[in-house]
């Protein structure tokens, strides 16, 4: 099968979400032919390049989001009388208020159709007319924008938006919707594959949209993070009307994706709760879980002969092992308030917090965590803070073995990759109620509320002084995590996927330039058909 791969800031370049997976993924799956079409999100993600791509991947197309120069298109008086009718439709879209329809994202259908028509409706233009960059960037643009907002029944932070918000808007929507004038949906592009498989919702997914509405190919959506969820936490410090109408804008766009996806494969019970509030048919969803590997800490987890390790085995005793992204949301200001009430009750505990933080905010974080650390601990601190990521930084799985028990504190969590990788070290685990962190761990490390310290260090105890529970604990933790979290159940659930679209979507036979005769797919795709003797049908 032909696959249209579709990324936003990841994969191929080799800084970016996403980026393991898609390329465990493409690896995983020999069989099938890639070709991807990546928007990147700044000028760094280009220069730090792309990661070493397997012969599978036959095409690679790229686009920036985050410039984008007028591509010399200017329309005529007809084109735009139609441009102006379909964005001010779309931003009328913006500023209508939700009627709660099931199915819709919570908006009514008509007002949904009238979102989808002005969407589908700039495609077309963009396409017959070569680009519309300098169209999105018009006085006009910013024009409708400012009709709708003043009209009759428009919601008060609408109606209260001044000429910079409208500004801000109309940028936001330009940077948008910059893949509506990309040349990517011909019959030698997009047009041409078996079905599209966008790595994240949003942006991401927009290219599919097109294939899929131009040219009727099957679109697959996975989310292991929520790009709607992002934005409405990313936006918190916009003003009110920017903050309304974008909010708008990205829940109706998800809304789009999410009924015209064939389907949805969110990557927990976390995201899929959204997808289905955004209006996600639940007939659609695949709950499938991100691949890591595990042979990396097959040391920590294993003892010799493949058996389960003890949780305890190689780890540094009464040790509390973090690690992760260092940031303000991983709230380790409590971890380090929970480990002092953890050393009045286990006064030989130590605190390993493992980390890297690769932004400003981060490094001040993590200056402002260490400072803590002095006035709590004064003389010689129970407390080393490890930076990892460097060339003299230790192994991450060398970390986890150090861990009695593995830690994390968490306010805000998507995937608690963490959390599963302390499970593939057979490490017991003591976790905030956050994301997905319960559907995750199960049964096999104990969950508390997020700041709460009290509460934090009651587990850390427990934990430290009782050996058998841990090991209990780790030993369920590991088998959990290879049941459920490994790379290879990770590309077989895709590869059933694409089967099974590949399955329900009619044969688009398409001639190539050089094949003799026309093909339905690169490579024959086996449709295993349920019942007596579990017949293969190949097509």
């Amino acid at each position: 099968m032909r696959i249209g791969l579709l990324t936003e800031g990841g994969y191929p370049y080799a800084r970016g979400e996403a980026r393991l997976w898609c390329d465990r993924l493409v690896r995983g799956l020999g069989q099938h032919e890639f070709r991807l079409y990546a928007l990147s999100r700044d000028r760094e993600q280009e220069r730090a390049g792309w990661v070493d791509l397997p012969a599978q991947v036959t095409q690679v197309r790229t686009a920036p989001l985050w410039t984008a120069e007028v591509d010399g298109t200017w329309y005529g008086r007809r084109a735009r009388r139609r441009f102006a009718q379909h964005y001010g439709d779309l931003a009328a879209g913006l500023c209508a208020g939700p009627a709660g329809a099931p199915g819709q994202g919570g908006y009514s259908p008509a007002e949904a159709d009238r979102f989808r028509s002005a969407l589908y409706g700039l495609a077309e233009l963009a396409r017959e007319e070569g680009g519309m960059v300098a169209a999105l960037r018009s006085e006009e643009a910013v024009r409708a924008l400012e009709r709708v907002c003043r009209a009759p029944g428009a919601p008060r932070a609408a109606r209260e938006a001044r000429v910079t918000d409208l500004l801000l808007v109309g940028a936001h929507l330009e940077q948008a919707l910059r893949p509506l004038s990309l040349d990517w949906y011909e019959e030698g592009e997009l047009g041409s594959v078996d079905l599209c498989h966008a790595a994240a919702g949003g942006l991401a997914a927009l290219p599919g949209l097109l294939a899929r509405h131009f040219h009727g190919v099957p679109l697959v959506v996975t989310e292991y993070g929520v790009p709607l969820r992002a934005h409405y936490l990313g936006s918190a410090d916009a003003p009110p009307a920017v903050r309304a109408l974008l909010a708008a804008f990205h829940g109706r766009l998800a809304a789009e994706v999410y009924r015209s996806a064939a389907v949805l494969t969110p990557g927990n019970t976390h995201v899929r709760r959204w997808q289905e509030r955004c209006g996600a048919d639940r007939s659609k969803v695949r709950t499938v879980y991100p691949g890591m590997s595990a042979a990396r800490f097959a040391g920590a987890g294993e003892r010799p002969g493949g058996r389960a390790g003890a949780a305890g085995a190689g780890a540094e005793p009464g040790t509390l092992v973090w690690v992760g992204r260092i940031e303000p949301s991983k709230d380790l200001v409590t971890l380090l308030h929970a480990f002092a009430a953890v050393r009045q009750r286990v006064p030989g505990a130590r605190l390993c917090v493992a980390g890297s933080a690769p932004d400003p905010e981060g490094a001040a974080y993590l200056l402002h965590c260490e400072e803590l650390a002095g006035r709590l601990f004064p003389g010689d601190p129970p407390v080393e803070f490890v930076e990892m990521g460097g060339p003299a930084a230790p192994g991450l799985a060398d970390v986890y073995a150090r861990g009695a028990v593995i830690v994390l504190s968490s306010v805000v969590e998507g995937f608690p990759v963490s959390v599963v990788e302390a499970m593939f070290s057979g490490r017991a685990t003591v976790s905030t109620d956050v994301g997905a962190v319960v559907e995750v761990v199960g049964g096999t490390g104990l969950v508390v509320p997020p700041r709460d310290p009290r509460a934090l260090a009651e587990a850390c105890v427990a934990l430290l002084g009782d050996p058998e529970r841990r090991d209990r604990l780790g030993a369920a933790a590991r088998a959990r995590a290879m049941e459920l979290f490994t790379v290879e159940q990770n590309v077989a659930a895709f590869h059933r996927i694409y089967l099974e679209v590949a399955g329900r979507c009619p044969a688009r036979r398409i001639a190539e330039a050089d094949a003799a005769a026309p093909r339905p797919f690169a490579v024959p795709a086996e449709l295993r058909v349920a019942g007596a003797g579990s017949v293969e049908v190949t097509r």
